[in-house]
């Protein structure tokens, strides 16, 4: 795996910004070819079902972070090659999973940054019931749509530095 040398380093900006750095538990792993990436949330709740985030993972991703709280259930991967393929293709800068994904090879061959729980080869459902856009909660924090994320090897924070 590479990593993004266009950020700084996660350990770094909470070096400089202790009091308002947000640090969610080291409880991801990488899984996309970058294991550095930072942008803009979009906050989606879905449980084993996968609908919405392939429909955002086909519009621009402008450099944003897809944040997925799966409520961690390792009955079904949420996302694959296909929709890696997708956000590579449409700009995004990454996905922070907390649930599973599947296809974890071709996912380190894409210029993409994932972080997740784990890996497994059961598909999603499909019923498009997902919430976007509100604040999620999972690994110790609340995560609103629009933080900004930083993540590489050493971690995932949550740090706004315009607010």
């Amino acid at each position: 795996m590479t990593s993004n040398n266009n950020i700084t380093k996660v350990a770094d900006l909470c070096d400089a910004h202790d009091s308002e750095v947000r640090i969610l538990a080291p409880i991801f792993s990488d899984f996309g070819g970058n294991t550095s990436f930072n942008g803009i949330a979009v906050t989606v709740r879905c449980f084993e079902d996968n609908a919405t985030l392939k429909a955002l993972t086909q519009t621009a991703g402008n450099g944003r972070v897809l944040v997925v709280d799966g409520g961690a259930s390792s009955r079904r991967a949420l996302l694959g090659d296909m929709l890696g393929e997708n956000m590579v293709k449409n700009g995004w800068s990454g996905a922070i999973i907390y649930g599973y994904i599947r296809d974890k090879a071709e996912l380190a061959q894409l210029a993409i940054g994932v972080k997740a729980l784990g890996a497994f080869p059961r598909r999603p459902e499909q019923k498009a019931e997902a919430i976007v856009g509100q604040a999620i909660e999972f690994a110790g924090q609340i995560i609103n749509d629009g933080d900004h994320i930083y993540a590489d090897a050493d971690g995932v924070i949550i740090l706004n530095l315009d607010n």
